[in-house]
């Protein structure tokens, strides 16, 4: 049997699959959530709610909107807990994605963020934006 794909998505990446429901990232995020498992950590989870919750959201997606998001996305995803601290990224807000792809052994990170796409791969992990998943898992 084989084990899933684990794959880990930037706060960015999760927030526009939110306001664009038919754009990139909500695809791959779907097909992710679909076909493999998708890695959370605490970290990302206050950084995903904190950004979230700031205003300049509020004229695309109600705060309920938003709640459910973040509920649905939590029940659909795996929770791990962070066992390896990293210190490798130029931005250092950006370790806590690398930590999760680590402690969670994720096969992807899926990202616009060019301080973790200047790293792939990083120790093995494919450091990609939406656009290059998508092509990825059209390939298979």
């Amino acid at each position: 049997m084989t084990s899933k794909m684990r794959y880990v998505f930037d706060t960015n990446v999760i927030i526009s699959a939110l306001l664009f429901e038919n754009g990139k990232p909500a695809q791959a995020l779907r097909y992710a959530l679909a076909n493999g498992e998708v890695l959370l950590s605490l970290n990302l989870l206050e950084e995903l709610n904190e950004v979230l919750g700031r205003e300049r959201f509020n004229r695309y997606v109600t705060s309920e909107e938003r709640e459910e998001f973040l509920e649905a996305i939590v029940e659909r995803s795996v929770l791990i807990e962070i066992v390896e601290n990293v210190q490798e990224c130029r931005d250092p807000k950006d370790d806590k994605v690398l930590e999760l792809a680590l402690s969670g052994e994720a096969q992807y990170i899926i990202s616009g963020d060019k301080d973790l796409l200047v790293l792939h791969p990083f120790r093995g992990i494919g450091v990609v934006k939406v656009e290059e998943f998508l092509r990825t898992i059209e390939a298979d």
